[in-house]
């Protein structure tokens, strides 16, 4: 659908404004860092109390080394505030040392992932830019993302189809100043796996004239089924109890939606995913990712609770502190 055929013909009549004149919350000098493993720091992994959260870490972290030194995947499905915290570099990170083989994003995500690779910075002042007609309205994020749906629901020849694709894609070929901190364009130079779930009108790109919902979902369903067949992968191999690991950091109704249907999906198939673990992590206990991600799916399901700039980075050294050396080929370590 092109802005002249827009079923509110006012939508193309919208004020638009340069992103980078925007106030944003966040930037890239307050990024974290990932430094490399801590000597000494698996004694302290082993030192945590066996009860309750100290038991649930130590479970979580010896099922992803487990998972990787299997060869299954380990996923980690995102919400937006895991990048507004600032932890791009620690994602980029995993996935480079091929820890984690598939991010899956929500168009939030997706939207502070371009914004940071773009100009540096992201999150808006909404108190004050609602009042005044102008959230949501910065002109290259909406023309960016609808590119990168454009990009995904119709990839050049030998290209995958889907939104994560195509927006990693299009960063790599534009090489903003900051492309090195944006998770799909990571994933595609590094071969790993990355999706992008939309939910139509819950996001500010969809207020734009260049907004495609032909291109939108085209690429969002691709996406899906990118994803479909990733949760199939999870299952252990005949004879082995090592499954992969389904992470849901911070995302509270999309991606616990669409992993469980995803799960409906592999099971209807005839996949076996009684040895899959997966890990709810967040600031608080959401009902949708607690019954979708750790209760209702097969396998083990773990909770954690805590601040993502502090608990992601202490699962990382954790991770690192048990899976020393890490082959770094597409599939990970082996």
């Amino acid at each position: 659908m092109t802005a002249d055929h827009h079923p509110f013909p006012r939508m193309r009549d919208v004020e638009l404004y340069p992103l980078d004149s925007r106030e944003s919350l966040v930037t890239t000098k307050d990024f974290c860092q990932v430094p490399e493993p801590v000597e000494g720091f698996e004694g302290f992994v082993d030192a945590l109390p066996d009860i309750y959260a100290g038991t649930h870490f130590k479970d979580l972290v010896a099922r992803i080394v487990r998972a990787r030194r299997a060869g299954r995947p380990v996923v980690m499905a995102m919400g937006a505030h895991v990048l507004k915290v600032g932890l791009a570099p620690l994602v980029i990170d995993l996935m480079e040392r091929g820890v984690v083989t598939h991010v899956a994003l929500n168009s939030a995500g997706a939207i502070h992932d371009f914004e940071i690779a773009t100009v540096g910075h992201t999150s808006e002042r909404v108190d004050t830019q609602l009042p005044a007609g102008t959230f949501g309205f910065a002109r290259e994020t909406g023309e960016g993302i609808a590119e990168g749906a454009r990009r995904g629901a119709h990839p050049a020849a030998g290209e995958q189809a889907g939104f994560g694709r195509g927006l990693g894609r299009m960063l790599l070929e534009r090489a903003p100043g900051n492309v090195h901190l944006s998770v799909p364009a990571s994933a595609v130079r590094m071969g790993r796996g990355v999706t992008c779930h939309v939910s139509v009108g819950a996001d500010i790109v969809h207020m734009h004239p260049a907004c495609d919902g032909a291109d939108l979902g085209a690429a969002a369903l691709a996406d899906f089924q990118h994803v479909c067949k990733v949760v199939t992968e999870l299952a252990a191999d005949p004879g082995s109890d090592a499954g992969g690991v389904w992470l849901n950091v911070g995302c509270a109704v999309i991606l616990p939606e669409i992993f469980l249907k995803a799960v409906s999906v592999a099971i209807n198939l005839g996949v076996d995913l009684g040895a899959i673990t997966t890990g709810n992590l967040d600031m608080i206990r959401q009902y949708r990712a607690e019954t979708n991600v750790v209760r209702r799916p097969p396998g083990e399901g773990i909770t954690l609770v805590g601040q993502h700039e502090l608990l992601l980075p202490l699962l990382r050294m954790a991770v690192l502190s048990k899976l020393p050396r890490v082959e770094m080929d597409p599939e990970g370590p082996r």
